[in-house]
């Protein structure tokens, strides 16, 4: 279907254009056989370089398959199943009450909502791992958050609207 997509075999609305960047060369190497060996090359050299013992090379496959697997879940998954925190356009959700395997990237409905903010996690229980990490390299001066980016410019819809949703994002 992505191919399809991409060769431009498959009729996509036109809602799912907008704002859309068009990089073609871009598109052309990200989709080539030889950009995905050239990744799969990155990664076995890594291995080599930083493998302890042979025994590590068994998550080697784990690691190969890991973005597509990722890209999949998050972007076919959210839109499919899971909860909604903010009315959209669009048939975002959040897949987890609580996300820590994907890192919060399973809030897709938050982060339809406001793509710019770090934070993916709005409500109490939305806890946003990376966002933990981006905070922790802010206090090491390692990146810059900016202010902007931490307010919420987003409204829970009324019924999803918890007692314990922090008064800074209302």
């Amino acid at each position: 279907m992505t191919s399809a997509i991409f060769n431009n075999k498959f009729d996509t609305e036109q809602r799912f254009l907008k704002n859309l960047p068009d990089w073609p060369a871009l598109d052309r190497i990200g989709h080539s056989i030889w950009s995905r060996l050239a990744w799969i090359a990155v990664y076995i050299l890594f291995y080599v370089q930083f493998a302890p013992s042979a025994w590590w090379y068994l998550l080697l496959p784990i690691h190969i398959l890991m973005m597509p697997v990722q890209g999949m879940i998050i972007n076919w998954f959210a839109h499919k199943y899971g909860s909604v925190n903010f009315k959209m356009k669009n048939t975002s959700t959040n897949l987890f009450k609580l996300d820590i395997f994907m890192m919060g990237e399973a809030y897709h409905n938050n982060h339809h909502k406001s793509p710019s903010n770090t934070n993916f996690g709005f409500r109490w229980h939305e806890l946003d791992p990376t966002y933990a990490i981006i905070r922790l390299f802010s206090l090491l001066k390692i990146v810059r958050i900016n202010k902007q980016e931490l307010r919420v410019i987003a409204i829970p819809i009324a019924e999803e609207v918890d007692a314990a949703v922090p008064a800074e994002i209302l």
